[in-house]
């Protein structure tokens, strides 16, 4: 399903009324699209961390072959590599 459709809701009237005075009637739509869509995200996280499904493969993560700590190690060398280098470029710069 793809762009906007509308949807008719029932909705109690004091519910309404603390909607409206949160975000006015005017931001009811935002207001409702926001708190739906969040709502589902808790859904389908909760569904998944119930799940058996893993939250990731190692083969879909080749980089941790080694273990954390070597991928995690050779992304500091590379940052203090490049870290160096700016500053012989700030160096020089100066000069």
């Amino acid at each position: 399903m793809e762009g906007t459709q509308r949807a008719h809701i029932v909705i109690p009237g004091d519910l309404l009324q603390e909607i409206d005075a949160l975000v006015g009637p005017r931001g009811r739509s935002a207001f409702l699209l926001e708190t739906a869509r969040q709502e589902v995200q808790r859904r389908k996280l909760l569904r998944f961390l119930e799940s058996e499904q893993p939250a990731w493969r190692a083969e879909d993560h080749p980089e941790l072959a080694g273990g954390a700590a070597a991928w995690v190690g050779q992304l500091r060398k590379h940052s203090e590599r490049r870290r160096a280098a700016g500053k012989r470029r700030s160096a020089r710069k100066r000069k």
